[in-house]
């Protein structure tokens, strides 16, 4: 599986995501549980969840007992998306185990699976920034503008997706090698967060 056939799969879940366009709605994800495939549909999945409950939290008009609710949905998916990232780690981690790193091998500033990440946020951009260049009811310098907008965005999808390609041939050929922190996340551990401990 090369990596253009991600942002294929990116694509595939905003379809699939915008046929009922809801924030409750269930991920029917195709692929074979544990597969990479699997893990970046759900991925995704929650990041376009995340993205549609960031638009709802900023409505003026938001009551403010709900805007407390989505927000915390949004620390809730916030972890759930870490998590994610953590799994396709593993995913790479276990590809690549019996690979033995060159003797001048090097570490990429980022993990595979972060750079994934943000393949995956650029795909939800591209998404709606095309719905907006597209937009019949918005002014010519509206759509003139996210036109120009979406076709960086373009650009940037083109040029995330041969570094990762070109990260993972490193890996696989053993001129860097891959080393995975865990997030740790403070906030949403109540052992962690003072204000939490505090209030026991």
């Amino acid at each position: 599986m090369n990596v253009s056939e991600f942002n294929g799969i990116f694509d595939n879940v905003l379809d699939a995501y915008h046929v009922a366009d809801d924030v409750n709605a269930q991920c029917e994800n195709p692929y074979t549980p544990g597969s990479l495939e699997f893990l970046l549909y759900k991925k995704c999945w929650i990041d376009a969840v995340q993205w549609h409950l960031e638009d709802i939290i900023r409505d003026p008009q938001i009551d403010p007992a709900e805007a407390l609710s989505v927000k915390r949905w949004i620390d809730r998916s916030n972890q759930e998306r870490t998590d994610m990232v953590e799994y396709i780690d593993s995913y790479f981690l276990d590809k690549y185990k019996d690979t033995a790193p060159k003797p001048d091998a090097k570490i990429n500033t980022e993990t595979p699976a972060w750079a994934i990440d943000r393949l995956s946020i650029l795909a939800q951009k591209i998404y709606h920034m095309r719905i907006e260049a597209l937009r019949t009811d918005a002014s010519d310098e509206h759509r003139q503008k996210c036109s120009e907008k979406l076709a960086v965005l373009l650009q940037q999808r083109e040029d995330l997706t041969s570094a990762i390609s070109d990260l993972l041939n490193d890996i696989a050929s053993g001129d860097k090698f891959m080393k995975v922190y865990k997030q740790m996340k403070m906030y949403n551990d109540p052992s962690l967060n003072p204000v939490l401990y505090a209030a026991k």
